[in-house]
């Protein structure tokens, strides 16, 4: 949630509070991080390259626990838990050793440390687990988007807003990857397996995109991403991050331009009928859970600056969009 000279800091539950809540906007995960790399290269270049393959790099133990995916499926409003035991076992921890009792810890005493690589790509494996074909980035966790009026959007709305800023980031780590010449890289074993999970799904599902795209399709997709997601948390219940293994960076390289691919095609299929292209959309279940099927939200100006800053567009594309926000009920003189 925060990170000060103090440490790191999270959101407790308060039963007094009505208006407590725990989590933070999740898109910040993607589009702030971005843009904190870019700046990082422009003021401080070759510095991110250097750094890419040193196990340098901490978790936080932040004492939230995800449901599983048929649980968050079965309650897409209800999917983020406060573990009381865990938030203790933490405490004890700083009362110990001080602040860094709030990372992650394994089995032999010290802190987990991976290298930059794996901490870069996770959040973006995260934001593919969650991808809906067509529709964008399920949000389903309290506090999805970048404000607070879009908790209203929990469990039944899709984000094309992270999926245009995931677009640029997957560019963006591609980049660092190349211009680091870096040939292989450790990653922890949960981290790499969910990687090869990922990958071979978006693969096998190449196929699965376009104007033809069905619900069950849609669903079927939605459902193996999801599960391999759930199935990473789960494999982190045991002793986290303790072996790692070495990847090729080209396998790295190589899912970023398969994402980027699935990612492309559901941003075609979003151009509205105005040459504005949709922001959020709303996901609905079959009641045998066997498709997902979209609906629209009206034009949002967020969209339009996410799908101009995605790298998708040409430049005589985004002069259309630009032109057509003047033409939209988005206007006034």
């Amino acid at each position: 949630y925060r990170i000060s000279r103090d440490g790191i800091d999270w959101e407790v539950p308060n039963p007094d509070d009505p208006w407590s809540n725990i989590g933070y906007w999740g898109d910040h995960q993607i589009v702030y991080l971005g843009r904190l790399l870019e700046a990082t290269r422009r003021y401080l270049p070759g510095d991110l390259e250097r750094h890419l393959g040193r196990a340098w790099f901490s978790y936080a133990d932040v004492p939230y626990r995800i449901a599983s995916y048929e649980e968050t499926v079965s309650d897409p409003k209800s999917t983020v838990h406060f573990d009381e035991a865990a938030a203790m076992r933490s405490s004890e921890r700083v009362e110990a050793l001080g602040e860094d009792g709030r990372l992650l810890w394994g089995p032999d005493g010290q802190v987990v440390l991976v290298t930059l690589l794996e901490k870069l790509l996770v959040p973006a494996l995260s934001k593919l687990s969650n991808y809906l074909p067509g529709g964008g980035i399920w949000m389903n966790t309290q506090r999805p988007e970048w404000n607070d009026a879009n908790n209203a959007l929990v469990g039944h709305g899709v984000s094309m807003v992270t999926l245009y800023q995931l677009r640029s980031y997957l560019r963006l780590l591609t980049r660092i990857i190349e211009d680091s010449r870096l040939a292989d890289a450790d990653l922890s074993v949960e981290v790499a397996h969910w990687l090869d999970t990922i990958v071979g799904i978006l693969r096998a599902n190449e196929a699965v995109v376009g104007d033809e795209l069905t619900g069950e399709q849609r669903k079927a997709v939605m459902d193996e991403l999801g599960r391999a997601f759930s199935s990473y948390r789960m494999r982190l219940d045991r002793p986290a991050h303790v072996s790692q293994v070495s990847v090729p960076t080209r396998r790295i390289v190589e899912f970023c331009k398969i994402a980027g691919n699935h990612l492309d095609a559901s941003i075609r299929l979003n151009r509205r009928p105005d040459g504005l292209y949709h922001s959020y959309n709303l996901v609905e279940f079959d009641s045998d859970g066997s498709a997902a099927h979209l609906g629209h939200l009206y034009e949002m100006l967020e969209g339009q600056v996410a799908v101009l800053s995605s790298g998708f567009l040409t430049a005589e594309e985004k002069v259309g969009v630009i032109e057509a926000l003047f033409s939209s009920a988005m206007f006034r003189p």
